[in-house]
């Protein structure tokens, strides 16, 4: 039996008084897509940054493909791909010099990082963000910099937050085309965004998070529960409709 991609038990993380992620449970199953949504400050980054080692849990349990991801740092994480939101770089390396670097890093022998590397600048449509530096390359040419990265080393589980942020259309078509080839290969996928759309396009599964809790999780049918995914988000996490009064100055005579 194939374990699951990613699991959470119980997870906390708080920063001085506040309690960013308070409890969270969260199953991801293998070859899937799994959206991962919920308001400003919900605490989605920070559950990301701990299932990936880049923040550590107060307490909890993180398991990537059956392995103890506290325990087994080492090896979970070459299997898994990370794109961060607010990715920082090294500002003078160009996109291949990155690329070379980060396949140095990974161990990787040094005919397959190239072969890799080239196939990747090609298939996103890096030629020109390949030979500038990085710090003169646009947000979006940066994202994509930052999915080769994650790819590079061929994970089993990718971890994504806000991907598609910043990213033109032609662009955003091709990173979809990507992903969708690379959970069709058996791989697995966790999207963070506030795009509904998107999760309604791309994802099998998905799970709401507010106030550091979980609140609905499951298929995207299901957590929808017949009105659009939108829509529900709005209703799961207590927003109140506005707009409706006030601002009388907008719409007054001229």
């Amino acid at each position: 039996m194939i374990p699951p991609a990613l699991e959470i038990r119980g997870l906390v993380k708080t920063f001085a008084a506040h309690r960013a992620v308070d409890g969270i449970d969260l199953t991801v199953h293998s070859g899937t897509f799994h959206g991962i949504v919920g308001p400003n400050g919900a605490g989605k980054s920070t559950t990301i940054g701990m299932a990936v080692g880049l923040v550590t849990p107060d307490s909890g349990q993180i398991r990537i493909l059956g392995h103890d991801a506290l325990r087994e740092r080492r090896l979970t994480r070459a299997l898994t791909g990370v794109l961060p939101d607010g990715l920082d770089f090294p500002e003078r390396l160009t996109g291949a010099e990155l690329l070379r670097y980060s396949a140095g890093l990974r161990g990787l022998p040094r005919a397959a990082a190239t072969g890799r590397a080239a196939e990747l600048i090609d298939v996103l449509g890096l030629a020109k963000g390949a030979g500038t530096p990085l710090a003169d390359c646009s947000t979006g040419t940066r994202k994509k910099l930052g999915l080769a990265q994650a790819l590079l080393h061929a994970p089993r589980l990718l971890v994504l937050d806000e991907p598609f942020e910043a990213v033109d259309p032609v662009s955003a078509a091709t990173i979809r085309r990507v992903l969708r080839r690379f959970v069709a290969g058996g791989g697995t996928c966790v999207l963070s965004t506030h795009s509904m759309l998107l999760v309604e396009q791309m994802c099998d599964e998905v799970t709401v998070i507010h106030q550091g809790r979980v609140v609905a999780a499951g298929s995207v049918t299901e957590v929808a529960a017949g009105s659009s995914l939108e829509d529900r988000f709005v209703e799961l996490v207590g927003a109140e409709a506005s707009g409706s009064g006030g601002l009388d100055w907008l719409t007054g005579a001229r």
